[in-house]
């Protein structure tokens, strides 16, 4: 029982909107603009929370109701990560509104998160009145300053006349190149004055901004022919295929190619997990096979990724014998962490196909089956006992391998940070594009609740599961205050194993098991979702695990299932801090 329906997104396109978003022949009001220009850039869906110096965008909005819909969230955090899950599962732009002072700083850690994992989001504050800046008024934040450094770009606005620009070069900023999130903040006065605008242009050029460099066609072809010389090539892939939709052309490239390919956390979905391709999991808690080969291919071909700390371990220890040709589409990645044998700066949607077109088709029998044998090694230390354990305890990895024998590996899953984040990530079967939602460069505690209710949202015609520990959700778990309210059909699998997990194993593995605060202490969730009118069931025995799971799935609103798992389990495979890749341990 909800108090209240879930609302359903109204659809919207910038082609379509715009002709319904043109300003009436009287007046407008900065507010008013700013939520005729939503429309036309397709906005459906607005995360936010209203205070005194947004009200009048919040007054407006009053107006919009059959064509906007905002989500009331908890806290501007939630609000953040909502946006967040929305663009992440949609592929389209998050909206989050927040007042000044404490409602923008609180948006702080999302728009960290969101540059790291280029996100595309724009998050509208109000400010004070224009004539209080700098005087430390009531709730003055010199929001500008402070998000400098984690947005892709910021602009205060202090007249209405400049709110649709603004907000054209906001969505263009955000969505284009490499993505990501966007600050516009808007004094109160410039949402109150009125004043006649033109027809609303978005944008689709700024002469200062160059999103897209230019394909040279010289390396491409210097890529193909190492490629085409190789006798051990890897593929290691990241977010960047699904941010230009590439996956089609990801995929015939492998094909054609014949060479194994292996993932970045942000990466995974880009290509089906059961692919015979795909050879894995990259970086500290990823397959033993593509972490140890990564020290023995001779050609590393790297797309759309970063090669952050968390999937090389030591650059002087990695990939040190390959030849590097590193895709990306932000020319300030390539070279940056791993030197360039060929940098091929571009979109990938565009790269890849004559990448295609001038490799030669093979199978490369041999170097495939080194990965195999190796996949052999692993599931026989690590990967059999966690999915298929003997002891009385429930392990992470049988709850995911039986939420795959439900799913089909149809469901997004949207996981927070620690253990259960690299066991989720490990296992879950995935066979569609945009199904891996996660926090994964800031590595966020409390991001999964907020991001899996902002995911629905942005596909609501699919299953949704929030993975969570037992750590995170009670940082954001007042958001399930939001679920209540908006009937948004959410479920919830939390990992119980009454530690803050990755931190303990930290402290067991390399503080001689000083457990120092990591003992943490939890309500009775079942009880507390029920006080949100949220359906909950408790699950401590093996016997019970699939009908619950079961239950969860086909609950016909939200769910929260709490799984009590074994305390002390640690996650391997794992390459200790300060180690090269190849110096990977099983146990």
């Amino acid at each position: 029982m909800y108090l209240n329906p879930p609302p359903q997104p109204v659809p919207t396109s910038p082609e379509t909107a715009v002709a319904t978003a043109l300003p009436s022949t009287q007046p407008l009001s900065g507010a008013q603009a700013t939520l005729h220009a939503l429309l036309a850039e397709g906005v459906d869906t607005v995360f936010g929370y209203p205070g005194g110096a947004i009200i009048p965008i919040y007054d407006a909005l009053y107006d919009f109701k059959e064509q906007l819909n905002h989500v009331l969230v908890r806290h501007e955090q939630g609000g953040i990560h909502a946006a967040q899950g929305y663009a992440r599962s949609s592929g389209k732009v998050g909206v989050v509104f927040a007042t000044s002072g404490p409602g923008a700083t609180n948006l702080v850690t999302g728009l960290a998160d969101a540059l790291i994992d280029s996100t595309p989001l724009v998050c509208i504050t109000g400010q004070v009145f224009a004539h209080l800046l700098g005087t430390d008024a009531f709730q003055e934040t010199d929001i500008i300053n402070i998000t400098t450094p984690i947005t892709k770009w910021n602009h205060q606005v202090t007249d209405a006349s400049e709110i649709p620009e603004a907000l054209a070069k906001a969505f263009y900023i955000a969505r284009s190149g490499r993505p990501g999130p966007v600050l516009i903040d808007i004094t109160k006065n410039a949402q109150m004055q009125k004043a006649e605008f033109p027809p609303y242009q978005p944008c689709n050029h700024i002469r200062s901004y160059r999103p897209r460099p230019l394909v040279r066609s010289e390396y491409v072809a210097q890529a193909a022919a190492l490629i085409n010389q190789a006798k051990r090539p890897l593929v290691l892939w990241g977010q960047g295929v699904l941010l230009g939709q590439a996956e089609q052309e990801f995929k015939q490239f492998i094909e054609k190619s014949g060479i194994p390919a292996a993932w970045t956390i942000l990466g995974a979905g880009a290509l089906p997990t059961g692919h015979p391709l795909n050879v894995g999991m990259l970086g500290m808690h990823g397959n033993y096979g593509p972490n140890v080969l990564t020290n023995e291919c001779d050609v590393l071909i790297a797309i759309g990724m970063r090669f952050d700390d968390r999937v090389t371990g030591r650059l002087d220890k990695y990939a040190r014998q390959a030849q590097v040709i590193h895709l990306d589409i932000d020319p300030t990645e390539i070279d940056k962490n791993v030197k360039a044998t060929v940098p091929v700066w571009g979109d990938c949607k565009e790269t890849l196909p004559l990448l295609t077109e001038l490799v030669e088709a093979r199978t490369h029998p041999e170097w495939r089956q080194r990965f195999r044998d190796h996949d052999a090694e692993e599931i026989a230390a690590v990967i059999q006992d966690e999915l298929f354990p003997t002891s009385d305890e429930l392990t992470m990895g049988e709850v995911i391998q039986q939420l795959n024998e439900l799913t089909q590996g149809e469901a997004i899953i949207v996981t927070d940070v620690g253990q259960h984040q690299m066991v989720a990530c490990r296992y879950a079967r995935l066979n569609h594009t945009r199904s891996n939602i996660t926090s994964g460069g800031l590595g966020t505690m409390g991001f999964a609740l907020p991001a899996a209710i902002g995911a629905k949202y942005g596909a609501p015609e699919r299953t949704v599961v929030a993975v969570i520990g037992d750590g995170g959700i009670q940082m954001t778990i007042q958001e399930l205050g939001t679920i209540m309210q908006t009937g948004v059909n959410v479920k919830i699998l939390l990992l119980n194993n009454q530690f803050l997990g990755m931190v303990r194993q930290w402290q067991e593995m390399f503080h001689d098991r000083r457990y120092s605060f990591v003992d943490i202490a939890s309500p009775d969730y079942v009880t507390v979702a029920s006080g949100y009118s949220i359906a909950g069931r408790r699950v401590e025995y093996r016997p019970e695990l699939q009908a619950a799971l079961r239950e969860m799935l086909e609950h016909p609103g939200s769910f929260l299932l709490e799984v009590m798992v074994t305390k002390e389990n640690n996650i391997f495979p794992m390459v200790p801090q300060g180690c090269g890749v190849g110096e990977i341990r099983l146990k």
